[in-house]
């Protein structure tokens, strides 16, 4: 729906951000780590964003970062975490670090981020431990150039795709021929999936 706003910073007032996009002001919701980055009011700022919809809700999120908008689809993707919850891994631990932790199974350290019990620290441990180098890579954003080489463009291409990073670099190489495009190497890799 809304994947990034382009406008003047209005209002800041955590959680709350107002961005002004051609005189239509949109109310985001925010982690702290996205506050710490923003300009002056007043000044220019670009956000990636989060459109939700429940029954009786529209909600719009905001980060300064591709990875901390992937962090905070992912997390959700655990049972018993909401938004509420991601907006605050967010605002207690780096993309980075919260990866990291996950990585190693630091269930302690987990549950001192405000809303998250032992046992929903260990679900997120459970849950999420394969994609946690996935999480700390981040993708390429808008502003990024995605890697030049073909291998390297056709592996962060399978990977957004769903496919763990070593898999992902497996398929890739596997597929790899002298002089091919990165759309050849992805399509042979996931012809070769397919059998």
């Amino acid at each position: 729906m809304i994947g990034r706003l382009r406008g003047v910073l209005l209002h800041k007032a955590p959680p709350w951000l107002v961005v002004d996009v051609n005189g239509v002001g949109y109310e985001l919701e925010a982690p702290m780590s996205t506050f710490y980055e923003l300009p002056v009011l007043g000044k220019e700022v670009s956000l990636y964003t989060h459109y939700a919809q429940k029954e009786d809700s529209v909600s719009l999120y905001g980060f300064m970062g591709e990875a901390e908008r992937r962090l905070f689809r992912d997390v959700q993707r655990v049972s018993g975490i909401g938004a509420r919850i991601a907006l605050a891994i967010l605002s207690g631990a780096s993309v980075e670090e919260f990866a990291r932790l996950v990585q190693v199974g630091d269930v302690a350290a987990l549950t001192r981020i405000p809303g998250i019990g032992k046992k929903t620290a260990e679900r997120i441990v459970v849950e999420l431990r394969d994609r946690a180098a996935a999480l700390a890579e981040g993708v390429p954003s808008l502003g990024q150039a995605i890697p030049a080489d073909p291998l390297s463009e056709a592996t962060v291409a399978l990977q957004q795709l769903g496919y763990k990073p070593a898999e992902a670099q497996r398929m890739a190489k596997q597929a790899h021929a002298e002089g091919d495009a990165a759309e050849t190497i992805i399509r042979k890799a996931l012809q070769s999936a397919l059998r």
